[in-house]
């Protein structure tokens, strides 16, 4: 998928004028720059805002790179559910692409996304391995492809605006699991944040210097895995303390976080869906979710 494309591939794409196109980049409604030769190009992700706010259809979505419209946005959750389970365990790329980019792309939130479909697919896909119904490498095989696509939302998301507040996040060192916190690095993007997940597997030192660097407005750390309670304790102590001499709110969340290990440590918030840590994250913007 392109960053920059043309007036004619947006207009085609959308199954209207270019004159219309370019009336609704002089209102201000698609955002545009201009090349040193003095044509206009517009930010895909600014087209794909407008058409997600606007509802405007798709005539042509393959010139944008978006995958065929489906009508699949229709369909309840769970067949969608199971639509993404069975494209993530087949290795089917593009299945796994059309739904999410349709549910994307007809106005749902990436927290909405991620909490009521892929969440639920993956923990299906867990039972299932753990019976011995699937291999393993299915499993890891459907971790990379959501990798990409939630890479994809990301670039297609709005830019967050000038002055946003930061965020940062990961995993500690015993907690190889990347899924959830490239998960909450979207949804805060998408609630108009400056976020970035910084991956998973990190010492809670180098975490930590992290946060004195950057100093964020919001530290989250995910946690699908604890090896070691008592070093997780220690190590997310060593965070929020630090988190709190900087200024940053610390922000947990993860099914690992069981109520008997949450009662040790000390946070700013929990969030156990990305649905909360949305609510969250527009309550802590200037004007309250504006």
């Amino acid at each position: 998928m392109k960053e920059l494309i043309s007036p004619k591939q947006v207009a085609l794409a959308l199954g209207v004028s270019e004159a219309s196109l370019k009336r609704w980049c002089d209102k201000g409604l698609i955002p545009a720059i201009r090349t040193a030769g003095g044509h206009r190009r517009l930010p895909i992700n600014g087209v794909i805002h407008f058409i997600r706010q606007t509802g405007q259809h798709l005539v042509r979505p393959e010139v944008l790179g978006l995958p065929p419209i489906t009508g699949q946005t229709t369909a309840a959750k769970d067949s969608l559910k199971a639509l993404l389970r069975e494209a993530l365990e087949s290795g089917n790329e593009d299945q796994a692409r059309r739904v999410v980019m349709n549910l994307f792309m007809s106005g749902r939130k990436a927290y909405e996304i991620c909490d009521s479909i892929i969440a639920p697919a993956f923990h299906e896909i867990g039972d299932r391995w753990q019976h011995g119904e699937i291999e393993i490498y299915q499993e890891r095989r459907g971790v990379e492809i959501v990798s990409r696509l939630l890479h994809e939302l990301r670039l297609i998301l709005p830019p967050p605006p000038e002055g946003a507040l930061t965020a940062i996040g990961a995993t500690l060192e015993s907690d190889p699991y990347s899924l959830a916190t490239s998960m909450v690095e979207a949804t805060l993007l998408e609630a108009g944040w400056a976020a970035r997940s910084y991956g998973c597997g990190h010492p809670a030192a180098t975490l930590a210097a992290a946060i004195e660097d950057m100093r964020p407005s919001l530290f989250w750390l995910s946690a699908s895995v604890i090896r070691d309670v008592s070093i997780f304790v220690e190590e997310s102590r060593l965070l929020y303390e630090t988190a709190l001499s900087c200024g940053s709110a610390f922000v947990v969340g993860g099914r690992a976080l069981v109520p008997e290990i949450r009662c040790q440590i000390g946070y700013s918030a929990f969030c156990d869906t990305l649905g909360h840590l949305w609510g969250l994250a527009m309550a802590l913007r200037p004007g309250g979710g504006g």
